[in-house]
């Protein structure tokens, strides 16, 4: 009998929505709504850095803007859903590109630098359905989002890494 091959298109697939499921699950458990940005504070971001730095940026893109627009779409913001998609997309994109199988300074640089991407994307999403009052509200929650869900993935990266690896990337 022929074993299955380890990179195959649905192993790849059903990993990926796997790791969207949990992620939206996770982020979901904790979400903070922010009245005066219309948006709300959670989870996401970390389950999107931790793909990217496991798995590379394509399964970091897949996840960022599938978990976002999920996120979104079943929180009650279905304003931000295209939003979403597009600015976590490029947050785990980026986030993949620099910290793939990193550790230390590689992954701090690249949750700045795709952190900075998310939080500069949510001001012009903001900006463009509210106004620049409320795009401006939006970056220091943002902020506050991003340094948890970076430190939340940098801490909890090698302890997933160890229990739930998988060969390969996208």
């Amino acid at each position: 009998m022929k074993q299955p091959q380890q990179n195959s298109s649905a192993a790849t697939i059903a990993f990926l929505a796997m790791f969207i499921t949990f992620n939206v699950v996770i982020a979901r458990l904790v979400i903070i709504p922010v009245p005066w940005t219309h948006g709300n504070v959670n989870l996401c971001d970390s389950g999107i850095f931790i793909a990217a730095f496991l798995y590379g940026r394509k399964s970091g893109a897949i996840v960022g803007s599938l978990s976002g627009f999920l996120l979104d779409m079943i929180s009650g913001y279905s304003q931000y859903l295209l939003f979403s998609f597009i600015i976590h997309g490029l947050e785990g994109w980026i986030a993949g590109v620099i910290g793939k199988h990193t550790a230390g300074p590689s992954q701090i640089t690249a949750v700045l630098v795709a952190g900075l991407i998310t939080i500069g994307g949510y001001y012009l999403a903001d900006t463009i359905l509210y106004g620049n009052w409320a795009g401006l509200a939006d970056i220091v929650p943002n902020i506050i989002q991003i340094v948890v869900n970076a430190a939340l993935a940098i801490i909890l990266k090698p302890f997933i890494q160890k229990h739930f690896s998988r060969k390969g990337s996208l």
